[in-house]
């Protein structure tokens, strides 16, 4: 029991970890302050569960998941390319609202607040990865992957200018760099990996609704970012363990359960401003969080 209780907690660790990397990239090494992750998140986890369930392959609907959150990640960067700071929270943050609205009410093909039940667990090459211990390898080398791409984008000619973008984009634009495809390049390749964690999560649970992918969400994942501290792949890390298992004493003290998801939250916002007081970049950010 014990063993799989920490099983859960791993797997959750490494499907929050891809997630936050992706923002990383995005948010940290790009300077968007994209408020719509989650979004993202929601649209790999139904674009995988509905291709699964339609009798799609697993790596055939977790690249469709992929896929598709990429193929929003590049909508979304077209009306908001020549928006900043605050503008640009604002309209990503809409787009979240339109993402979840569809979920809710796209009855025909989401089941709406019905959510979709039955998700089969992943199966590669007859390899079935039902088994927790099984699935933790998958979630892993996943989150993995994502760790070992950003930090190599990071370092490459691209992420330089992303980089340049961040910290100042007339003097990016001034040198002939092309600030806007570089930015929709981002975005896309950061929503492509939550696209990711949400084909995870949702073949994980092997249950979605609507109501998983809310601002209780959002506020989890930037609050790991911002902890973690911004373009900090390493600090990221530490604050997704942290904040995953942090909450998890408050199971075992007797509160109800409708006390622990606020609690949850509190501490959420305690650590973030206690963060942002002492150390204004995080754990390890090289940018301060304006």
């Amino acid at each position: 029991m014990i063993e799989a209780y920490f099983t859960h907690l791993l797997i959750l660790i490494c499907i929050y970890l891809t997630l936050a990397i992706s923002l990383q990239l995005s948010m940290g090494f790009t300077g968007l302050f994209n408020l719509g992750h989650i979004a993202f998140y929601a649209i790999g986890a139904y674009a995988s569960a509905l291709a699964a369930l339609a009798g799609w392959p697993f790596l055939a609907a977790f690249a469709a998941a992929g896929a598709t959150a990429a193929i929003a990640g590049w909508i979304l960067s077209l009306p908001t390319a020549r928006l900043k700071g605050d503008y640009l929270a604002l309209a990503t943050l809409g787009f979240f609202f339109v993402v979840n609205a569809v979920a809710l009410n796209w009855n025909d093909v989401t089941k709406g607040a019905l959510g979709l039940p039955g998700i089969p667990k992943p199966e590669i090459m007859g390899v079935s990865f039902a088994d927790n211990t099984a699935f933790l390898g998958l979630a892993a080398l996943t989150a993995a992957a994502c760790f070992l791409a950003v930090r190599r984008i990071a370092k490459t000619p691209f992420g330089n200018v992303l980089q340049a973008v961040r910290d100042d984009e007339l003097a990016a634009r001034s040198l002939g760099k092309d600030a806007t495809k570089a930015k929709a390049t981002a975005l896309c390749a950061s929503a492509l990996f939550a696209g990711l964690a949400g084909s995870l999560y949702a073949h994980y649970i092997t249950f979605i609704d609507p109501f998983t992918f809310n601002i209780g969400e959002l506020i989890t994942v930037l609050a790991m970012v911002i902890i973690g501290g911004l373009a900090s792949l390493e600090g990221t890390v530490l604050a997704v363990v942290v904040l995953v298992l942090l909450p998890e004493p408050l199971r075992f003290i007797g509160m109800p359960s409708s006390i622990v998801g606020p609690a949850r939250q509190a501490i959420y916002a305690a650590i973030l401003l206690l963060i942002l007081a002492r150390r204004p970049r995080g754990f390890g950010g090289r940018v301060e969080a304006q």
